[in-house]
């Protein structure tokens, strides 16, 4: 085992307090439901009041990926068996293999620290867990953790489906190039996968999908509440051939395997209902690696954004947006319509 996924390793069993063969479930509203209920149980009535809103609290629209001051509850304030009931409700969103790049993104906040950065900012456990609702009744819910580089919302409505975005995840240093965790690369597939993408484009293909030769300084939509499509979009999938569209399904996957396996299935079915054909990708920047890049993934309901310009190109900025549906905004309209008694 390298040193960086020996330490990555360390800071799971750290957050979480539990052993190593402990084992998550496959996601999706029902367990969700039970995760978030069982860490509101296990709280103190002083905890519960600081990791709780109301659904309709304007808290739950409220999120960034920078160091700044946040509601809910920390890591930092939880017991191991807390942690434990944090971890599992984690794992109940964003799976084993999202786990594991929360868990990265977690740690690099040490990696920043050990570099100098501020320890009252750079500090792994500045992770915030926040209920919206009740869990356990039968009315709209969600839930939200978040901290630097990590914004991950679920809205959940009814049995199916539930809302996963705005999806957040960050990482600096994208390359840990030294250090006891050299070699770590939190966010690896998210830029290789794309890279891998561009260059497999012929020229008259690039003409289309590379929209400038310098790369914005960050991803164009930042936290904003809503998000809307992208001009110029780039080239569309229908001028893929075989090879190159599986490597966009690719490095959709890749994003879609950050939630846990029940909800990546069902976000792959609605894809799988829309045309493949109309989702476009666009680059901007240099194709060689360590040079400042950016790309977006766009379709008719969702945009993909990626940034890595910032610290010598060092540093990532990654999301998933929904044009109707980020906050579960698209669901909660159809319950509402079905169900008006419901507001």
């Amino acid at each position: 085992m390298t040193p960086a996924r020996a330490m990555r390793l360390l800071v799971v069993l750290l957050l979480a307090g539990l052993p190593t063969s402990a084992r998550s479930t496959l996601g999706g509203p029902a367990e969700m439901a039970r995760a978030a209920a069982r860490f509101l149980n296990q709280l103190t009535p002083e905890q519960r009041a600081r990791a709780s809103f109301s659904f309709d609290d304007a808290e739950r629209f409220n999120w960034h990926f920078v160091p700044r001051e946040r509601r809910g509850l920390p890591l930092k304030a939880m017991s191991v068996a807390q942690r434990e009931a944090a971890r599992q409700l984690l794992l109940a969103g964003v799976g084993e293999r999202g786990h594991a790049k929360v868990s990265d993104i977690m740690m690099l906040e040490q990696v920043l620290r050990d570099m100098g950065g501020n320890p009252a900012i750079r500090d792994p456990e500045l992770y915030f867990f926040s209920v919206f609702g009740s869990p356990e009744s039968d009315d709209p819910w969600g839930w939200r953790v978040e901290g630097h580089h990590l914004s991950i919302n679920f809205t959940v409505v009814g049995p199916a489906p539930t809302s996963s975005t705005p999806a957040f995840f960050g990482a600096n240093p994208a390359h840990v190039r030294s250090g006891p965790h050299a070699g770590l690369r939190a966010l690896a597939a998210e830029e290789d996968r794309a890279r891998d993408l561009v260059r497999s484009l012929r020229a008259d293909q690039r003409a289309i999908a590379i929209i400038a030769t310098e790369a914005p300084r960050d991803i164009i939509t930042g936290n904003a509440a809503t998000a809307e499509a992208l001009s110029p979009a780039g080239l569309a999938a229908d001028r893929l051939d075989p090879d190159q569209s599986a490597l966009l399904r690719r490095l959709i996957d890749e994003y879609l395997d950050r939630m846990a396996p029940d909800l990546a299935a069902e976000r792959r079915d609605r894809l799988g209902r829309t045309d493949f054909r109309r989702i476009t990708f666009a680059w901007a920047g240099s194709i060689e690696p360590g040079q400042p890049h950016y790309y977006r993934i766009q379709g008719p309901t969702f945009l993909i954004e990626y940034d890595n310009t910032q610290n010598d190109a060092n540093h990532i900025h990654s999301v998933w947006r929904d044009f109707d549906g980020d906050f579960g905004r698209d669901l909660l309209r159809e319950h509402y319509r079905e169900a008006p008694h419901a507001h």
